[in-house]
Order: C-alpha cells, then sequence, then structure tokens
C-alpha cells in the first residue's frame, strides 16, 4: 500500500521550559492559559490583575500603544484613536467591512496593491490582523512576564463559523505577535474540552455550547464521538452580546430619569455593567453617580434584556434543526461567556432545551481553559489522546489531459477514506500510472506533486471495460495511504514513499489564493482539455466503428464519419472550444441512425447464431 506522508498536525515542543499557551481572542475580551502537571491556569494581567484583557486598543499621538483596560478606558475620551471589538474585522473584504456599525469612528482605504483593508487609528493605518497581532502580542508579554521564559507556541480559538480566510486570518496575526500557531481550533470543541467532555475517546455524546459574550451570540451543537468533534451545525448573531444588553440599560435609566431634575447626569455603559453584574447575585443594585443614587432591580433587568435573550433562543431553534437531531437527542448543554452569569439566560435555555445547563466553570475562562487542554495535548503532555485535524488542501489524481480530479477535498475531517473509479483509455492496456497531487487548480501542473506508482499486470481487456479502483486513506496520524486496484482481476499495485510532504501556512495560503485568482481561466481551460478529450474518444471509437462494420456502412455513411473525424481533428487543432464542441454535438446528434442501423444488423445476426463482438 502506498505512502504519502503528509504532516497535517504540527511538531513537538523543543523546550520543556516553555509550555504551549491556549488564547482566547474575544471580541470583547481576550486571555491567556497554559497547563502545569494536568492542571489548566489562566494567567493574570499584570497591568489590571485581572485574567480577561478587554480587546481594546488604543493609540496616542506619540504612536504608543495601550491595549487592554487603559485602552478601554479611552474608548469615550478619544474614540477616533481607539477601536474594539476588531475580531468582526479579521480576514473580511472591504465591503463587509464598511458594514460594520463599529467603524462610525474610523476612515478606511483600500490598499489596491494587495487588496488588504485598512482602518485609521489616530493618524496611522493598520488591518486587522495587525491590529489583532498587538492583543496577541500583549498577551504573549503578559505569559513571559509571569512564567519567567519565552513563549514561542500556541493554540488559539476562534468561531466555529469562521471561514478559511478568517482563520488563516488569525492564524497571520499570530506570527506577527512573534508565535507559532499550532492550531487554529474551534471555540465550541474548546470549551466542550475545558468541561471533561471528549477525553473519554468511549463515550458518544451530543452538546450545546451556547456562547454570549461580550459582542457576539454563538449556539454550535456538537457530535463527539472516538475523540472526533464534529460541529453538526452553527448559528448564531455576531451584532448581539452583553454590550447590546448594557447599552439597552443605559437607555434605559436615562429615559428613567429625563423628566427629573437627574436628566443631565451622564449615563455611561460601565455603569450599566457594574449594575448589570451585581444583579446575578442581587434583587437590586445601586450605584452612585455624582450625588445621585441610581438603581436597577431584576425584574427591570429581565424586562430589559428579555427581547435579546430570546433572540438567542431562536438561534438555538435553528442549531438544533439544521443539526438534525431532536432535543431529546441533545446529552448535555454548556454555557460559555461572561453574559451567561445572567440569571435570564440560564432560565430561558434550560426553558428552551428542557435541562438544566452545565455552569460549573468560570464561563469567561473555558475557552481558554479548553485551549490550553489542546496545546497540552499537542505539546505530547497527554499521550493518551489524539486531536485530529483536517485536510489543508484537495487531494486527487492526474487524469487525461493533464486534469485534477479531486478524491479527498480540502478540509475534510481525518481519518477519512475515499474512492472513486476509473478505467483504461486504450485496447489492450496493461499498466496505468497514477500520479497524486495536492491542491486546489482544476490543471496538475499547477498543483503540487506528492507521488506516482504504475499499477501493472491489468488484464488486457478492450478500452473502458476494466475497472480500477483508486483508494486514499488518511489515518489518525495523518498518514495518507493510496491504493490501485484492478476490481475485475483483483490486481493492485502500491509504492511507499518516505519523504514527509509538509506545507507551511503560507504555502497553502497562496494556493489556495491562486485557486481563486485564476478560477475563470482554470474553468476556461478545463472546459477545452474536457471537450478535447471527448473528440479524440469520439476519434478513436469511430476509426474502430468504421474498422469493425466496414462492410456493412454504405459509401455515404462512411463519408459522413470520415468527415466528422476531419473536421473534430480540425477541431482539436484550431484551439476554439466553441468550434469543437459544435463538431462534437453534430456528430452526437447525425449518426445516432448510422449507429442504430449497424446495431440492429448485428443483432439480427447474433440470434441466427453468429457470434458477433461487439465490444
Amino acid at each position: 500500500m502506498g505512502k504519502v506522508a503528509i504532516d497535517f498536525k504540527t511538531g513537538s515542543i523543543k523546550s520543556k521550559d516553555a509550555p504551549v499557551m491556549g488564547i482566547d481572542l474575544g471580541t470583547s475580551n481576550s486571555l491567556i492559559a497554559y497547563v502545569k502537571d494536568g492542571v489548566p491556569h489562566v494567567i493574570k494581567d499584570n497591568h489590571s490583575q485581572k485574567v480577561l484583557v478587554p480587546s481594546v486598543i488604543y493609540i496616542n499621538q506619540q504612536s504608543e500603544l495601550l491595549i487592554g483596560e487603559e485602552a478601554k478606558a479611552m474608548l469615550e475620551q478619544e474614540p477616533d484613536a481607539s477601536i474594539y471589538s476588531v475580531k468582526r474585522l479579521i480576514g473580511k473584504s472591504f465591503q463587509e467591512i464598511q458594514s460594520e456599525k463599529l467603524l462610525s469612528n474610523h476612515q478606511t482605504k483600500l490598499d489596491l496593491n494587495n487588496q488588504i483593508v485598512k482602518l485609521k487609528i489616530g493618524h496611522q493605518y493598520f488591518t486587522a490582523i495587525e491590529l489583532s497581532s498587538f492583543i496577541l502580542k500583549r498577551l504573549k508579554k503578559t505569559a513571559e512576564e509571569h512564567l519567567g521564559t519565552s513563549i514561542e507556541k500556541a493554540v488559539i480559538t476562534v468561531p466555529a463559523y469562521f471561514n478559511d480566510e478568517q482563520r488563516q486570518a488569525t492564524r497571520d496575526a499570530g506570527k506577527l505577535a512573534g508565535l507559532d500557531v499550532l492550531r487554529i481550533v474551534n471555540e465550541p470543541t474548546a470549551a466542550a474540552l475545558a468541561y471533561g467532555i471528549g477525553l473519554d475517546k468511549d463515550k458518544t455524546q451530543n452538546i450545546a455550547v451556547y456562547d454570549l459574550g461580550g459582542g457576539t451570540f454563538d449556539i454550535s451543537i456538537l457530535r463527539i464521538e472516538n475523540g472526533i468533534f464534529d460541529v453538526l451545525s452553527t448559528n448564531g448573531n455576531t451584532q448581539l452580546g452583553g454590550d447590546d444588553i448594557d447599552e439597552s440599560i443605559v437607555e434605559f435609566l436615562q429615559s428613567k430619569f429625563d423628566s427629573t431634575q437627574y436628566s443631565s447626569v451622564p449615563i455611561t455603559k460601565s455603569i450599566a455593567e457594574k449594575l448589570k453584574s451585581e444583579l446575578s447575585q442581587l434583587e437590586i443594585a445601586t450605584t452612585a453617580v455624582g450625588n445621585l443614587q441610581l438603581s436597577l432591580s431584576l425584574k427591570e433587568l429581565n424586562e430589559i434584556a428579555e427581547p435579546l435573550i430570546q433572540q438567542t433562543i431562536q438561534c438555538c431553534k435553528n442549531a438544533v434543526k439544521d443539526s438534525g437531531l431532536s432535543l431529546q437527542e441533545i446529552d448535555e448543554v454548556i454555557l460559555v461567556g461572561g453574559s451567561t452569569r445572567l440569571q435570564l439566560v440560564k432560565q430561558k435555555v434550560s426553558e428552551y432545551f428542557k435541562k438544566k445547563p452545565n455552569d460549573n466553570l468560570n464561563p469567561d475562562e473555558a475557552v481558554a481553559i479548553g485551549a490550553a487542554i489542546q496545546a497540552d495535548i499537542l505539546a505530547g503532555n497527554r499521550k493518551d489522546f489524539l486531536l485530529l485535524d483536517i485536510t489543508p488542501l484537495s487531494l486527487g489524481i492526474e487524469t487525461m489531459g493533464g486534469l485534477m480530479d479531486v478524491i479527498i477535498p480540502r478540509n475534510s475531517k481525518i481519518p477519512v477514506q475515499l474512492a472513486r473509479q476509473y478505467t483504461t483509455s486504450k485496447d489492450g492496456q496493461q499498466s496505468l500510472r497514477i500520479t497524486v497531487y495536492q491542491g486546489e487548480r482544476d490543471l496538475v501542473s499547477f498543483n503540487r506533486k506528492l507521488a506516482e506508482f504504475v499499477l501493472k499486470n491489468i488484464p488486457a481487456f478492450p478500452a473502458g471495460i476494466a475497472k480500477i479502483e483508486v483508494q486514499f486513506l488518511i489515518d489518525a496520524d495523518g498518514i495518507l495511504r493510496v491504493k490501485a486496484k484492478e476490481l475485475r482481476s483483483g490486481q493492485e499495485s502500491s509504492i511507499e514513499i518516505k519523504s514527509q510532504f509538509a506545507l507551511d501556512q503560507n504555502t497553502v495560503a497562496k494556493m489556495l489564493s491562486e485557486s481563486i485568482q485564476f478560477a475563470q481561466s482554470d474553468a476556461q481551460t478545463k472546459a477545452w482539455v474536457d471537450a478535447v478529450n471527448e473528440a479524440q474518444y469520439m476519434i478513436a471509437h469511430s476509426n474502430k466503428f468504421i474498422e469493425q462494420n466496414n462492410t456493412l456502412l454504405s459509401t455515404e455513411e462512411l463519408s459522413v464519419l470520415q468527415n466528422f473525424i476531419e473536421q473534430l481533428n480540425q477541431g482539436i487543432q484550431s484551439q476554439n472550444k466553441e468550434q469543437l464542441q459544435h463538431v462534437i454535438d453534430q456528430m452526437n446528434q447525425s449518426t445516432q441512425s448510422i449507429a442504430h442501423r449497424i446495431m440492429d444488423i448485428n443483432i439480427g445476426k447474433s440470434l441466427e447464431g453468429t457470434t458477433i463482438d461487439l465490444s
């Protein structure tokens, strides 16, 4: 059996002194964690002594950076020099970014040289990748100061719905921050791991992960079986989170005092956030603003938040429907994100899923803890557990005309086994060269050749009779095995290639980018090659038909067939796809009556006891 070793996994760390970090790069807050002696630890920010670092950036007149609580304090004072919720922008196009409401204070421009969107913060322009890297660099520095060692490797989490561009942009941000990003991990997968779900490979579970953060809401339905985390469905609202509840509280309090002597008292989101937080434990929360005592009751908070929470429940309904599961088939619901501390959230989630949600962990820390657990597994400290990956690029073989025929599409979960059947193109063909490629282009010449081997001793069948199955199998260790087998005879062949075929992320990104850039020209080239292949097939079979049935064909029929063969040859030489396709279509239509007549004669002779070779 042929082996094409592909390094879908990342290598182990070099130093045991520096753990692989788990990073929750959040929309509202970010945090960093690690595992020591099997126990996860979330690192406190040296500046605020809190584990949560607000995902806020401030750049002053001297181009000095502030990240976290210090930057958050500047949001209302200098909004044009501050930015928050950068995660909403990463990996997005110019058109997508223009629709984001958080950009009301910032100018944007498109760098025409590389089509990258840049945002103006203060007097400078930055990409979303650069801005995200500032937050990651701050987390990295905090971890280094805490642990007293250089941090090089990390696992970073992203929402399950993030597309390839957003995932790659997150990885690029990590690289800019000086991190070797070993894995981009889905947030619900990390959260499930933090709760200890999925560590028992003998247990199969369906899990709902309800994640209500400061800026976004996500609901994911996961099936966990044999250590494989399969995201069945995702839903959510990238414009709905705890911040929206805070804004509604501000509006409520302002309307409450509009008709009083206190109508001019400034009520900020930070005040609303403080009152909301206290109501997770109290029935009434109060705070002083100057000489004014503001109060908010739990009943009032529930009335304010109820319409927003109901939107999240509708997302849950959509996700459950898309998953194909019933509510009864969902074994557990876990809560993630600081806003799930609201009693109303727990109540509504419990009512919908008909089971008490699991909120045993600090909801702010669950994703980072899960990322740290995954990082610890990647570091080789958990020998009993294996994390599986996906194929970064499509895998397939070369077919006639130099075309790429994909057998395993990119982003397929591993382990995976897929096969396709092929046949011979010539009479008596007894060998077939199997050439394996990796890439997204329609032509193999633009893809990466991995290996080739020859299937020999195929029985000498007429063209098209042999049935050859080419099977691709990627096992849990990321090893690709390729096998070719002629099904009628059982003859099979293989090759073993010991080289590693690792692809760095820049190469993968370049190949994906080129597949998009040249998609139109590739499609045109493929259409031409397909037409040439069809024309050559028709020429070969027409010549064979004439040879076998020469005595049965009239002079006129023979002339028609020979004329079409000549037109097909001219069409191939013309390099004009439309002209060639026109000849193919005409020939298919015009020669049907000839084929039917000869077939009737042959069938008649067969019934008379004459053996006819219909091959």
